[in-house]
Protein backbone atom coordinates (compact mmCIF):
# COMPACT_ATOMS: atom_id res chain seq x y z
CA UNK A 1 0.00 0.00 0.00
CA UNK A 2 1.28 3.31 -0.52
CA UNK A 3 2.30 6.16 1.93
CA UNK A 4 -0.72 8.13 2.10
CA UNK A 5 0.62 10.79 4.88
CA UNK A 6 1.32 13.36 2.78
CA UNK A 7 -2.28 12.76 0.21
CA UNK A 8 -4.67 15.39 0.69
CA UNK A 9 -7.31 15.82 3.01
CA UNK A 10 -10.79 17.22 2.63
CA UNK A 11 -12.35 19.15 5.82
CA UNK A 12 -15.69 19.87 5.57
CA UNK A 13 -16.72 22.41 8.74
CA UNK A 14 -14.29 25.02 10.43
CA UNK A 15 -16.04 25.08 14.17
CA UNK A 16 -13.32 24.18 16.73
CA UNK A 17 -12.98 21.01 16.05
CA UNK A 18 -12.64 21.30 12.18
CA UNK A 19 -10.43 24.07 12.48
CA UNK A 20 -7.86 22.65 14.99
CA UNK A 21 -7.82 19.69 12.74
CA UNK A 22 -7.21 21.07 9.72
CA UNK A 23 -4.18 23.88 11.04
CA UNK A 24 -2.65 20.81 12.19
CA UNK A 25 -2.71 18.73 9.01
CA UNK A 26 -1.15 22.00 7.54
CA UNK A 27 1.53 22.22 10.03
CA UNK A 28 2.08 18.22 9.61
CA UNK A 29 2.42 19.36 5.40
CA UNK A 30 -0.54 17.75 4.31
CA UNK A 31 -2.02 19.44 1.61
CA UNK A 32 -6.32 20.83 3.09
CA UNK A 33 -9.02 21.87 1.53
CA UNK A 34 -11.10 23.34 4.21
CA UNK A 35 -14.43 24.20 3.32
CA UNK A 36 -16.96 26.12 5.21
CA UNK A 37 -20.33 27.36 4.73
CA UNK A 38 -19.59 30.75 6.78
CA UNK A 39 -17.61 33.63 4.79
CA UNK A 40 -16.49 35.21 7.63
CA UNK A 41 -14.81 32.31 8.83
CA UNK A 42 -13.47 31.15 5.73
CA UNK A 43 -11.70 34.64 5.63
CA UNK A 44 -10.19 34.77 8.85
CA UNK A 45 -8.23 31.59 8.18
CA UNK A 46 -7.56 32.24 4.30
CA UNK A 47 -3.80 33.02 5.71
CA UNK A 48 -3.22 29.56 7.00
CA UNK A 49 -4.77 27.54 5.00
CA UNK A 50 -3.67 27.66 0.99
CA UNK A 51 -7.05 25.65 -0.15
CA UNK A 52 -9.99 26.80 1.83
CA UNK A 53 -13.17 27.85 0.16
CA UNK A 54 -16.87 28.83 1.06
CA UNK A 55 -19.55 26.23 -0.29
CA UNK A 56 -22.43 24.62 1.22
CA UNK A 57 -21.10 20.45 1.93
CA UNK A 58 -24.88 19.28 1.51
CA UNK A 59 -25.03 20.41 -2.16
CA UNK A 60 -23.59 17.68 -4.01
CA UNK A 61 -22.67 20.02 -7.48
CA UNK A 62 -20.73 22.51 -5.02
CA UNK A 63 -18.40 19.53 -3.63
CA UNK A 64 -18.14 18.29 -7.26
CA UNK A 65 -16.98 21.53 -8.55
CA UNK A 66 -14.05 21.85 -5.92
CA UNK A 67 -13.08 18.52 -6.48
CA UNK A 68 -13.74 16.17 -3.88
CA UNK A 69 -14.25 13.35 -6.11
CA UNK A 70 -10.81 13.34 -6.63
CA UNK A 71 -9.65 12.99 -2.56
CA UNK A 72 -8.75 9.64 -1.26
CA UNK A 73 -9.63 11.52 2.34
CA UNK A 74 -11.73 13.30 3.61
CA UNK A 75 -13.20 14.87 7.45
CA UNK A 76 -16.89 15.91 8.31
CA UNK A 77 -16.03 17.86 11.33
CA UNK A 78 -19.65 19.48 11.16
CA UNK A 79 -21.15 18.67 14.62
CA UNK A 80 -23.67 21.18 15.97
CA UNK A 81 -26.38 20.76 12.67
CA UNK A 82 -26.69 17.18 12.93
CA UNK A 83 -28.78 17.36 9.21
CA UNK A 84 -25.75 18.82 7.62
CA UNK A 85 -23.32 16.88 9.47
CA UNK A 86 -25.75 13.36 7.84
CA UNK A 87 -26.19 14.98 4.20
CA UNK A 88 -22.51 16.00 4.18
CA UNK A 89 -21.40 12.61 5.14
CA UNK A 90 -23.65 10.53 2.84
CA UNK A 91 -22.41 12.84 0.07
CA UNK A 92 -19.01 11.49 1.06
CA UNK A 93 -19.89 8.06 0.30
CA UNK A 94 -21.91 9.04 -2.57
CA UNK A 95 -18.79 10.58 -4.06
CA UNK A 96 -16.77 7.19 -3.22
CA UNK A 97 -14.53 8.49 -1.34
CA UNK A 98 -12.47 5.98 0.23
CA UNK A 99 -11.53 7.08 3.77
CA UNK A 100 -14.39 9.07 5.62
CA UNK A 101 -14.65 10.61 9.25
CA UNK A 102 -16.99 12.00 10.57
CA UNK A 103 -17.20 13.68 14.29
CA UNK A 104 -20.74 12.70 16.18
CA UNK A 105 -22.01 14.50 18.87
CA UNK A 106 -23.93 11.49 20.73
CA UNK A 107 -23.68 7.78 20.03
CA UNK A 108 -27.64 8.26 17.66
CA UNK A 109 -25.50 10.41 15.77
CA UNK A 110 -22.38 8.04 15.63
CA UNK A 111 -24.44 5.02 14.28
CA UNK A 112 -26.52 7.22 12.06
CA UNK A 113 -23.16 8.15 10.41
CA UNK A 114 -21.66 4.55 10.11
CA UNK A 115 -24.80 3.39 8.90
CA UNK A 116 -24.42 5.46 5.48
CA UNK A 117 -21.06 3.96 5.36
CA UNK A 118 -18.54 6.27 7.55
CA UNK A 119 -15.88 4.20 8.17
CA UNK A 120 -14.83 6.56 11.06
CA UNK A 121 -16.55 8.12 13.79
CA UNK A 122 -15.32 9.90 16.64
CA UNK A 123 -16.20 11.53 19.30
CA UNK A 124 -14.24 14.55 20.23
CA UNK A 125 -16.26 16.28 23.08
CA UNK A 126 -16.97 12.82 24.75
CA UNK A 127 -13.35 10.96 24.26
CA UNK A 128 -11.84 14.42 25.93
CA UNK A 129 -14.03 14.42 28.58
CA UNK A 130 -13.47 10.83 29.57
CA UNK A 131 -9.65 11.54 29.17
CA UNK A 132 -10.07 14.49 31.72
CA UNK A 133 -12.17 12.64 34.17
CA UNK A 134 -9.21 9.67 34.05
CA UNK A 135 -6.75 12.22 34.68
CA UNK A 136 -8.74 14.94 37.52
CA UNK A 137 -10.37 11.33 39.49
CA UNK A 138 -7.01 9.55 40.09
CA UNK A 139 -3.25 9.78 40.14
CA UNK A 140 -2.86 9.12 36.11
CA UNK A 141 -0.71 11.67 34.39
CA UNK A 142 -2.22 10.66 31.00
CA UNK A 143 -4.34 8.05 29.66
CA UNK A 144 -5.54 6.55 26.46
CA UNK A 145 -7.92 4.45 25.04
CA UNK A 146 -6.43 2.12 22.72
CA UNK A 147 -9.77 -0.36 22.04
CA UNK A 148 -13.28 -0.60 24.18
CA UNK A 149 -11.35 -1.99 27.40
CA UNK A 150 -7.78 -1.44 26.61
CA UNK A 151 -5.75 1.34 27.73
CA UNK A 152 -2.35 2.62 27.71
CA UNK A 153 -1.61 4.78 30.65
CA UNK A 154 1.27 7.24 32.19
CA UNK A 155 1.59 7.38 36.25
CA UNK A 156 4.06 7.08 38.67
CA UNK A 157 5.14 3.17 40.10
CA UNK A 158 3.20 1.99 43.13
CA UNK A 159 5.95 1.76 46.33
CA UNK A 160 5.14 -1.79 46.56
CA UNK A 161 6.68 -2.20 43.04
CA UNK A 162 9.92 0.23 43.69
CA UNK A 163 13.16 -1.72 43.71
CA UNK A 164 11.78 -5.20 42.69
CA UNK A 165 12.67 -6.12 38.85
CA UNK A 166 9.78 -6.38 36.96
CA UNK A 167 10.02 -9.97 36.00
CA UNK A 168 10.11 -11.08 40.15
CA UNK A 169 7.40 -8.84 40.78
CA UNK A 170 4.15 -10.95 39.85
CA UNK A 171 2.77 -7.67 38.97
CA UNK A 172 0.88 -8.94 35.63
CA UNK A 173 -0.26 -12.20 37.71
CA UNK A 174 -1.76 -10.05 40.51
CA UNK A 175 -2.93 -6.82 38.46
CA UNK A 176 -3.82 -8.24 35.05
CA UNK A 177 -1.07 -4.93 33.55
CA UNK A 178 2.41 -4.79 32.00
CA UNK A 179 4.36 -2.01 31.91
CA UNK A 180 5.90 -1.18 28.60
CA UNK A 181 8.07 1.73 28.98
CA UNK A 182 10.12 3.66 32.12
CA UNK A 183 11.34 7.03 32.32
CA UNK A 184 13.78 8.16 35.19
CA UNK A 185 14.07 11.80 35.89
CA UNK A 186 15.93 13.68 33.30
CA UNK A 187 15.96 10.53 30.91
CA UNK A 188 14.07 9.76 28.37
CA UNK A 189 11.50 6.47 28.21
CA UNK A 190 12.80 3.41 27.33
CA UNK A 191 11.42 -0.31 27.09
CA UNK A 192 10.77 -1.82 30.28
CA UNK A 193 12.45 -5.52 30.65
CA UNK A 194 12.15 -7.93 32.69
CA UNK A 195 15.25 -6.62 34.80
CA UNK A 196 14.22 -2.66 34.88
CA UNK A 197 13.57 -1.68 38.76
CA UNK A 198 11.13 0.98 39.25
CA UNK A 199 12.07 3.79 41.41
CA UNK A 200 10.67 6.73 42.93
CA UNK A 201 10.66 9.66 40.68
CA UNK A 202 10.36 7.36 37.60
CA UNK A 203 7.27 7.97 35.44
CA UNK A 204 5.54 4.06 33.68
CA UNK A 205 3.58 3.41 30.63
CA UNK A 206 1.12 0.42 31.86
CA UNK A 207 -1.09 -1.17 29.29
CA UNK A 208 -4.18 -3.20 29.79
CA UNK A 209 -7.73 -3.75 30.60
CA UNK A 210 -9.35 -0.52 31.59
CA UNK A 211 -10.73 -1.28 35.06
CA UNK A 212 -7.14 -3.34 35.54
CA UNK A 213 -5.18 -0.49 34.68
CA UNK A 214 -7.14 1.91 36.59
CA UNK A 215 -7.10 -0.12 40.11
CA UNK A 216 -3.50 -0.30 39.46
CA UNK A 217 -2.96 3.42 38.89
CA UNK A 218 -4.92 4.16 42.96
CA UNK A 219 -2.46 1.83 44.91
CA UNK A 220 0.00 4.49 46.66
Amino acid sequence: MADMRNDPVAVIGLGRFGTALALELVRRGTEVLAIDHRPKVVQSLAGQITHIATADATDPEALRQLGLPDFYRAVCAIGSDLEASILASSLLVELEIEDIWAKAVSRQHGRILSRIGVQHVVFPEHDMGERVAHLVSGRMLDYLEVDENFVLVKTLPPKEYVGTPLGESSLRRKYGVTVVAVKRPGEEFTYATAETELGYGDVIIVSGRTDQVERFAELP
